[in-house]
């Protein structure tokens, strides 16, 4: 049986040195809590990790895509799309993505003298259901703001600032309820407001593959429905819309980041790079490349 640790296709991963992480512990701020290891794996199949002794630091793995498995405290349990699970401290544990359908991961860890505080008592699975308050865009754009800084640079400004953002970050799982009701940047429509609804839960959804009966089944409409809604009201259909927007995110992703092609692609749900890239062309009018190029000359003011 094939077993891996990393080096997958897409994946974005940051370790910090020792040295960076003694001075986290020395720090008055960071000392209370602080990013050790940070990472994102796109369909990650064979991940597996086993510590018999544990770690010194927490573990979350949140899960967006795909399934997989955990042992924690003597127990196994299933982890699936939508769900997040943080392994304890010190314990001794084994998790490995699913073969069938591998997992697509966002993964932290994490440590500090206020670290236990975000942790829940029981081990089991969390359920990060998008819905019209979920806000699952607003937490993974956390999560990029705080990778951007680490990989900036060591410096001890952008450690704190990094740690800042990582209260927030656990606290969008932790304490979820109050991360969905108390959003002052909420759009506020009426819920018989279909389209609204089905264009919110696909920006939700933006890393995955949708489908027209799981958006169906969300809203309460039978498919020809909301197709003809939808269509009436945008001018696309729902499966052309969703791409459009897939394409509108990696617009901003190749405008604002360094990220590869690929690791674009895993960013708004699409597996094959050649597929993207040719939607990409037609959708904009140009390659990703050359709206990179494009976007960089327009910035440093070239005309080319």
């Amino acid at each position: 049986m094939i077993k891996i640790s990393n080096g997958f296709s897409g994946e974005r991963s940051i370790s910090l040195p020792d040295i960076i992480k003694k001075t986290c512990l020395d720090d008055g701020l960071l000392a209370n809590l602080y990013i050790t290891d940070i990472g994102f794996y796109p369909h990650a199949m064979y991940h597996y990790r086993k510590r018999p002794h544990g770690i010194g630091q927490y573990i979350l793995i949140y899960c967006v895509k795909g399934k997989g498995w955990y042992t924690v405290c003597g127990k196994q349990y299933e982890v699936l799309e939508n769900q997040y699970f943080i392994i304890p401290k010190g314990e001794a544990h084994e998790y490995a993505s699913n073969n069938q359908a591998p997992w697509t991961i966002y993964w932290v860890h994490f440590t500090g003298h206020s670290a236990h505080f975000f942790i829940n008592d029981n081990p089991a699975p969390r359920d990060i259901e998008p819905g019209t308050t979920s806000r699952i865009s607003d937490r993974n754009a956390v999560f990029e703001e705080i990778f951007l800084a680490l990989c900036d640079n060591y410096s001890i400004e952008n450690l704190r600032y990094a740690a800042s953002l990582l209260y927030g970050f656990l606290a969008s799982f932790r304490y979820l309820g109050h991360f969905r009701k108390y959003n002052s940047q909420q759009v506020r429509f009426n819920t018989s407001d279909i389209v609204n609804m089905a264009v919110r839960y696909m920006n939700e959804n933006i890393e995955k593959k949708l489908t027209l009966d799981a958006l169906c089944k969300y809203i309460g409409y039978s498919t020809s429905q909301l197709s003809l809604v939808f269509r009436n009201q945008t001018g696309h259909s729902p499966h052309n819309y969703f791409n459009m927007l897939k394409i509108q995110r990696a617009c901003k992703l190749l405008e604002t980041t360094d990220l590869k092609i690929k690791q674009i692609c895993a960013k708004v749900g699409i597996d094959d790079s050649y597929y993207f890239s040719r939607l990409f062309t037609k959708t904009v009018g140009i390659s990703p490349k050359k709206y990179r190029e494009s976007t960089a000359n327009a910035k440093s003011g070239l005309v080319v």
